[in-house]
């Protein structure tokens, strides 16, 4: 059978300013391979970004060499927050800002546009889901996972036999609004970190772009008078942060030591909650040089508390394929839901296991 005639099921990532979207046969294969990319025109209002995501739809099977009538079902995922069901939230989101987005329901408007099912997760949820399914394979439905996505915010997901936990009103797994404790993560002298949300010492408060911005860099930078950061407006030192931490620059491996011990901390929760075989971290946080990224999650790793019985078999790894994670975790799940009994995919690629 071609790739022209096998089922499929498509995935579709909504970000503030592109859509990436991927095929996913039923029998486990994806058919795209990298990013297929166009611009999201969310900040045009609902109607626009709904006839986006279809273009993305299109678009997608033209790249792969699909007909649209092999397609069983579609995967969405937006940033949060928002309900189960994909229903915006009341009060808009930083990606949806305008009143038009506000209990805006994207699924079901998706759904319509194009006469096929839509499954929802949010971003954190779909990049937790792919991978855990990437680092279990065939063993995916037997296995758990938290993961950690370290953005603007800080997002994640919670992964049990294989399938996300959602929740009642689909919050579960907003790491990101979890008290931690602060004794220890700050310096003497350190302000207690707040949130947008507005708690003060919830893990988004320190392990997110934002938080570097916000709460952690204006204290080092106090502490560091001469860095060359101080002469950057802060929205642009925040963003530069990381550049300098992979040279080693100690001002900012002591902003990151602060993130990944928050991280710890959140996972040491999660630990007592839910048990998990493998903790993920994501994000920008680590899409840098490999020193860095094992550096940082070694230290996540070394400031989350387990029991003996938990150290022994605990997994902590790197969410894989970034920027593709979203579109390809929705996939995933449009596919369960589609043939529960699928295979999972175990490859990232479009090539078929050698």
């Amino acid at each position: 059978m071609g790739d022209a005639d096998r089922p499929v099921v498509v995935g579709l990532d909504n970000g503030g300013t592109s859509n990436n979207a991927t095929v996913l046969s039923l029998d486990g294969r994806f058919l795209v391979d990298g990013l297929v990319e166009i611009p999201s025109e969310v900040t045009a209002g609902p109607q626009a970004a709904v006839q986006a995501l279809a273009r993305a739809f299109d678009g997608v099977l033209a790249h792969a060499g699909v007909r649209r009538e092999r397609v069983r079902a579609v995967g969405l995922d937006t940033p949060g927050p928002a309900s189960a069901t994909g229903v915006i939230s009341s009060r808009g989101s930083t990606n949806f800002a305008q009143p038009g987005w506000h209990g805006f329901d994207v699924r079901g408007a998706l759904e319509r546009r194009l006469g096929l099912p839509v499954v929802y997760h949010n971003d954190g949820n779909a990049a937790a889901l792919y991978a855990h399914h990437v680092h279990f394979g065939a063993d995916a439905a037997t296995r758990s996972s938290v993961s950690a996505i370290v953005g603007t915010g800080l997002g994640g997901g919670v992964v049990v036999d294989g399938r996300v936990v959602t929740g009642a009103a689909g919050m579960a797994g907003e790491f990101g609004h979890v008290h931690i404790p602060l004794a220890g993560l700050l310096a003497p002298d350190q302000p207690e970190p707040r949130c947008a949300c507005g708690f003060v010492g919830d893990a988004e408060s320190v392990a997110s772009l934002t938080a570097i911005g916000r709460n952690l860099l204006p204290y080092w930078l106090s502490r560091y008078p001469g860095h060359p950061l101080t002469r950057e407006p802060s929205a642009r030192a925040a963003k530069l942060l990381r550049g300098y931490a992979e040279r080693g620059d100690p001002l900012a491996r002591q902003v990151f030591t602060q993130q990944a011990v928050a991280l710890g901390r959140l996972f040491t929760v999660a630990a007592n909650f839910t048990d998990p075989h493998a903790y993920f971290v994501g994000g920008g946080v680590v899409e840098a040089t490999a020193e860095f990224r094992d550096w940082f999650v070694d230290t996540v790793r070394a400031h989350t508390v387990l029991r003996a019985e938990q150290a022994v078999s605990a997994v902590f790894a790197l969410v894989p394929d970034r920027d593709m994670a979203g579109a390809r975790g929705v996939a995933i799940a449009a596919a369960e839901a589609v043939r529960p009994t699928a295979p999972h995919p175990p490859a990232r690629s479009a090539d078929p296991p050698g």
